[in-house]
């Protein structure tokens, strides 16, 4: 499929897929919505010092590089996981110019290193933070209790709505820790009864800019 990179409202850029219509971040803002939806709805709602993060749709590596700058302020440890089944190329990374957005030069090392790294094997990327990304289909995820907060960025139930079923939430649930956290930039009523479904209890959270609502489901 054809991908071409855009340039979203708040500046930012992502990858929009053409055939789909269907981008990897809002077009209406990139950065403000991984910031808003993953930092502020998930990283800084969960208490623990040290968190084990799964991300579902590594994609442009946008939510783990923000993840990454934004625990270095506080010395806050990160094993990250990152899963993706159609890696980006280097050469659109380049051309979504994070790094540059971000005036994030201290982490261009480490940005870079997540996606040029080996697919299986863990990396030490700071002192703090390690990361390990997985190639393969989340329907194949089989973790139980491995992780505390669930990046859930796939792409839209329009486009993917296999994603976005009770199967899939159910595996999500048993991989997250008791009290565990899923964030998810989705809002649609039939998303919401999925995660019920299965034992999370979801929360309906103001959205980012150009959505009214997302959804933050809890393992109590």
């Amino acid at each position: 499929m054809k991908r071409n990179i855009i340039t979203t409202g708040d500046g930012s850029k992502t990858i929009q897929i053409q055939d789909w219509e269907e981008q990897y971040h809002s077009v209406h803002g990139a950065v403000n919505e991984a910031y808003h939806v993953f930092i502020d709805k998930g990283l800084e709602y969960h208490t623990n010092k040290a968190i084990r993060i799964l991300e579902i749709g590594f994609g442009s590596g946008l939510n783990a590089l923000i993840t990454l700058i934004e625990s270095g302020k506080n010395g806050r440890v990160v094993d990250y996981t990152g899963i993706e089944a159609y890696p980006v190329s280097i050469e659109e990374v380049l051309q979504l110019e994070y790094i540059e957005t971000l005036n994030a030069e201290a982490y261009r090392k480490q940005f870079f290193e997540m996606h040029k790294c080996a697919w299986g094997i863990k990396t030490k990327l700071t002192s703090h933070f390690t990361f390990l990304k997985q190639k393969k289909d989340f329907q194949e995820i089989s973790d139980t209790s491995l992780y505390d907060l669930i990046y859930f960025d796939a792409f839209g139930a329009r486009v993917q709505p296999e994603l976005w079923t009770e199967i899939v939430f159910d595996k999500m649930y048993k991989a997250l820790s008791a009290n565990g956290v899923l964030v998810t930039y989705a809002a649609k009523g039939s998303v919401r009864r999925a995660m019920q479904s299965v034992g999370f209890v979801v929360e309906r959270l103001p959205g980012p800019p150009g959505k009214r609502e997302m959804l933050r489901a809890l393992k109590v």
